[in-house]
């Protein structure tokens, strides 16, 4: 778990683990959020650097998680930092979550 604090505040936090029966060198992001009062502010693109700094450090390669299919927000946020789809576990009919996926090893100085 990585956290933010600002003036004696926690206002970002992230928490991440290998998940059950998952690769040893796959990480799932279960948490990435941002108090909406500094959203805007670069937390998140900071926070986001962070776990993919410890993600390399621990030698992972992917990183995957779920993010509700209506969360635009996040979604876009994902994506600008280059999460894709998950091929490997595609949406099925009635699901409210989709899967992303992270190269961790080729990641992008735009993390």
């Amino acid at each position: 778990m990585l956290c933010t604090v600002h003036e004696g505040r926690i206002v970002a936090v992230a928490s991440f683990r290998t998940a059950e029966g998952a690769p040893s060198d796959t990480v799932q992001l279960f948490q990435l959020h941002v108090d909406p009062a500094h959203w805007r502010t670069g937390l998140g693109t900071a926070l986001h650097a962070e776990c993919v700094e410890q993600w390399r450090a621990d030698g992972r390669r992917t990183a995957t998680l779920d993010v509700h299919v209506d969360n635009e927000r996040a979604r876009d946020f994902y994506t600008r930092r280059g999460w894709v789809p998950d091929a490997d576990n595609p949406p099925l009919a009635g699901d409210h979550h989709l899967a992303l996926r992270y190269a961790v090893g080729t990641a992008s100085a735009r993390e």
